[in-house]
């Protein structure tokens, strides 16, 4: 260890919304396992987080909701505060970037930039909303993603792929604030120069952090770098934000990236008198827990602003997580397709590191993955209540029920091979579990854990004590082989407790309570020994760590999404035709008429056989821009139905979703496919094709009468 102190930073999330598992599992519980592991290991750190209350989507918010920027920050901020408390994060401080000292401090930063004469001063022309009249911040922008198509990217980011992006680039941009096409008008910001600083970053991270970083951060990092850096605007046309310091700069604000991250800074001052200590001398280890979405953020721009304000340490690390999906389905809080953790806390109470557990077990360290209730349920049920909670259970009761409630003598004399191979078992545990945590992966130390866990209990099935117990009346000596089991048994135990720690700390403090033990038995010095528990002293009756979790409980779940997200639809529907009336009125096609084809009779009518059908699969047609291929249950049987709504639809977007198919329709070659069968549309006044689909949850196969 080459540095003596540590910073921690995790991503400050904006307080225009609760926090979700995706958070959770991004940045803020690697964060807080890697700080509770620093921590009982004695070592000298700082974890700081806050709110970031000045980023466009808490004004969005606002307008949405009918109240002040203040008023949703000040809601916000006290939700997520009360979400990380509950689900046990441990920053040191959970600060936000309203108060005076942030101000202050971005501002004193900017400032110093300003006064070297690093940013360039620039004439443009932004976009305007001329129907709100006010110039349109980044965020404010919405189009067409020119990398992967999302018809919902920002002008700053698209959050499906991940892209950095500015307004120009997007396909049919339109103003977030009335739905109208921006104008271009002329106004003044300060840029600043992140070309002249390319050079020095290169040297910095590919010839300085290749072997240490992840490959998704180096490799996001590299390609941006190959791109070739461009000056970036800092300052924005705003009333919401921090006001650019300086003569003449009235209705501007700091962008929210400048700003942010030195959030970090100012949280620390507020923390502590002896913040610069932290920030600024050599001998600190900074570490960056994030998203991939702010990748660059962390590792081009922010680093690139502290060199060019000198004085500051450079993140060691930045151990970025890619997405957690739910279901199946991107996370999206537009659509309320997503898990809220104060949500989680009032439906599982007291099973905080239940979900810490499956989050980490399950974390997205190297890829997106997939969160699904029957998976929490099966992980919860097969390892946490019946390998760890388990064990430790079985050793509490038969302490109790063979040794008199007391830790049980060591008979060294009569160990055998197994005893011995248990407390290898134990010692490499914690080397193992050490290792993985300083090299960020998480969810290899956490398999450990759970594998000791194994361990003790094939040692104690194996050796049987409950067994051994009934010849006692004959072979008194046989106490020694049931204290030997129990002994290292209970050794055992309060080993995982230390090593669970910064995985499970609710569990680890109840495991400290059975054990009459102070917390201190959890400092990582402890970890590895078996004299943990003193042979003689009283150990109080069990307690059960986990609970199973029920079908109906997941069964309750996944119903909660699907609600929530029916809810969500209805609500959008319902609100957008007055959000697109402006538009709708000049450009809008006109209503279809009644009857506009032949008259049909009923007969004619009665041939056509029309199936609820659910999308099982969908991929796009090779060379053909406008067609999906699509994989259907209709209950009966599978099929193949070729439709051409490529052009409006994502195939990741609508697996899952039920339609009405024209089901005798007679098969049809479209690109060497074979199609059987019609998905129902609709033309909506915007031109988007929707889906004609049952209201409820129907049987695939199901007629349409």
């Amino acid at each position: 260890m080459d540095y003596n102190r540590l910073l921690i930073t995790a991503a400050l999330p904006y307080a225009n919304g609760p926090v979700h598992i995706g958070h959770l599992a991004g940045c803020f519980l690697p964060a807080d396992i890697y700080a509770r592991y620093q921590r009982a290991q004695k070592r000298d750190i700082k974890f700081v987080c806050g709110s970031d209350e000045h980023g466009v989507p808490i004004t969005i918010r606002a307008m949405k909701e009918g109240i002040t920027p203040q008023q949703v920050v000040d809601k916000y901020h006290a939700l997520i505060k009360e979400s990380f408390e509950a689900m046990g994060i441990s920053f040191d401080i959970y600060s936000r970037t309203s108060n005076k000292v942030h101000h202050e401090t971005s501002q004193a930063f900017f400032k110093k930039l300003y006064d070297d004469n690093l940013f360039e001063e620039r004439e443009s022309e932004q976009y305007y909303d001329e129907e709100k009249q006010v110039f349109l911040a980044d965020r404010y922008i919405v189009g067409t993603c020119p990398v992967c198509g999302n018809e919902n990217a920002y002008g700053d980011q698209c959050e499906k792929c991940g892209s950095s992006l500015s307004p120009e680039q997007l396909i049919n941009p339109h103003s977030a604030l009335s739905n109208s096409k921006p104008v271009k008008r002329k106004t003044t910001h300060w840029y600043f120069p992140l070309n002249k600083y390319e050079q020095w970053l290169k040297e910095w991270i590919v010839d300085g952090k290749k072997d240490e970083w992840k490959a998704n951060v180096y490799g996001q990092c590299k390609s941006w770098l190959d791109s070739g850096l461009q000056p970036r605007a800092m300052t924005r046309d705003s009333n919401w934000g921090v006001p650019v310091p300086l003569p003449g700069a009235e209705g501007k604000v700091l962008y929210v990236w400048f700003d942010a991250p030195i959030g970090y800074i100012s949280a620390t001052k507020e923390l502590t008198p002896m913040w610069a200590d932290y920030w600024q001398k050599e001998d600190t280890k900074l570490v960056h827990f994030i998203g991939k979405d702010n990748i660059v953020f962390h590792c081009i721009i922010f680093p690139a602003m502290l060199k060019a304000h000198g004085g500051y340490v450079l993140p060691d690390n930045v151990p970025a997580n890619e997405f957690l999906n739910i279901e199946g389905d991107k996370v999206s809080t537009s659509r309320n397709w997503a898990v809220w953790v104060h949500e989680y806390i009032k439906d599982f109470p007291e099973q905080q590191d239940v979900l810490r557990y499956v989050l980490c077990a399950n974390a997205p360290e190297t890829k997106d993955n997939d969160f699904t209730w029957k998976d929490f349920q099966d992980r919860t049920n097969s390892e946490l209540v019946s390998i760890f909670g388990n064990f430790v259970n079985r050793a509490f009761v038969l302490m109790h029920k063979l040794c008199n409630g007391k830790v049980p003598k060591l008979h060294e004399g009569i160990m055998d091979d197994a005893d011995r191979a248990l407390i290898e078992d134990i010692k490499n545990a914690k080397t193992l579990v050490e290792s993985d945590i300083e090299n960020y992966k998480f969810r290899d130390g956490l398999f450990e854990v759970i594998d000791l866990a194994r361990k003790g209990n094939k040692y104690m099935q194996d050796k049987q004590p409950w067994i051994v117990a009934k010849s006692l009346e004959e072979n008194p000596e046989a106490q020694k082989q049931i204290d030997n089991c129990l002994h290292l048994c209970l050794q055992l135990s309060a080993n995982l407790a230390i090593l669970a720690n910064p995985f499970l700390p609710f569990t680890a403090r109840k495991m400290c309570h059975m054990m009459k033990v102070v917390d201190r038995m959890l400092e990582w010095e402890n970890a590895g020994k078996i004299n943990l528990l003193n042979v003689g002293y009283p150990l109080r009756a069990p307690e059960l760590l986990f609970r199973k979790i029920e079908d109906e409980e997941v069964k309750a779940q996944v119903e909660k999404l699907h609600a929530n997200l029916v809810k969500s639809q209805a609500e959008q529907a319902a609100a957008k035709p007055a959000a697109a009336k402006p538009a709708a009125d000049a450009n809008a096609k006109p209503a279809p008429v009644a009857n506009d084809k032949n008259e049909i009779v009923y007969d004619d009518f009665a041939k056509v056989d029309l199936r609820v059908a659910t999308i099982l699969q969908a991929e796009k047609v090779e060379k053909a821009d406008k067609l999906l291929k699509l994989e259907l249950d209709l209950g009966f049987e599978k099929r193949t139905v070729v439709s051409g709504i490529a052009m409006h639809y994502k195939p990741e977007d609508i697996v899952g979703k039920q339609v009405v198919v024209v089901a005798n329709l007679a098969p049809r070659k479209m690109r060497g496919i074979e199609s059987k069968g019609m998905i129902l549309m609709a033309d909506n006044s915007d031109g988007k094709l929707v889906f004609v689909s049952p209201a409820d949850n129907t049987a695939p196969g199901s007629e349409v009468k």
